[in-house]
């Protein structure tokens, strides 16, 4: 009896282990994000007729999630100094938006979304894009960019 009663609790004490060792591997890697536009140090227009050309791919080893653009000013190199920053009628440019990637293991992203008004401040401005995948993990990449009004705007055609 007490040969069958110790079996028991060893099988109880080991039965969790043995399943645990089955399940799926924990998705630990990152999502990849080639970042093709805009390009570092790009000059991007104030006030163009078109929103701003954003080109990227997005792969993923399991299940992307989403992901996120945002632009602010670097106007004080990230100092936190107070300042003025406005200029006139001129204002700091701001954009973020998130976008959903549920249920892609991979994609191509090409849109304008980003539209510079032509009140925004001129000067220089980081660009963030964050991608997450299905576990949580995260990639995030940054540009250095120059919002002007002498920027030549990006044309191009779709086919």
């Amino acid at each position: 009896m007490k040969k069958t009663v110790f079996l028991s609790l060893a099988l109880v004490a080991i039965l969790p282990l043995m399943v645990s060792c089955q399940r799926e591997p924990q998705d630990n890697e990152r999502p990849t994000v080639e970042l093709i536009a805009p390009q570092e140090g790009a000059k991007l227009k104030i006030g163009g007729e078109h929103g701003v050309h954003f080109e990227m791919n997005l792969r993923d080893n399991v299940m992307l999630k989403s992901y996120k653009i945002e632009i602010h000013n670097n106007f004080d190199n990230h100092s936190h100094e107070t300042k003025t920053l406005r200029h006139g009628d001129e204002k700091p440019f701001f954009f973020q938006k998130e976008y959903d990637l549920s249920g892609k293991k991979e994609d191509a992203i090409h849109h304008h979304d980003i539209v510079i008004p032509e009140n925004a401040a001129e000067g220089k401005y980081h660009l963030l894009v964050q991608v997450l995948d299905a576990a949580g993990n995260q990639t995030t990449v940054a540009r250095n960019i120059e919002l002007t009004h002498d920027a030549e705007e990006h044309h191009h055609h779709h086919e």
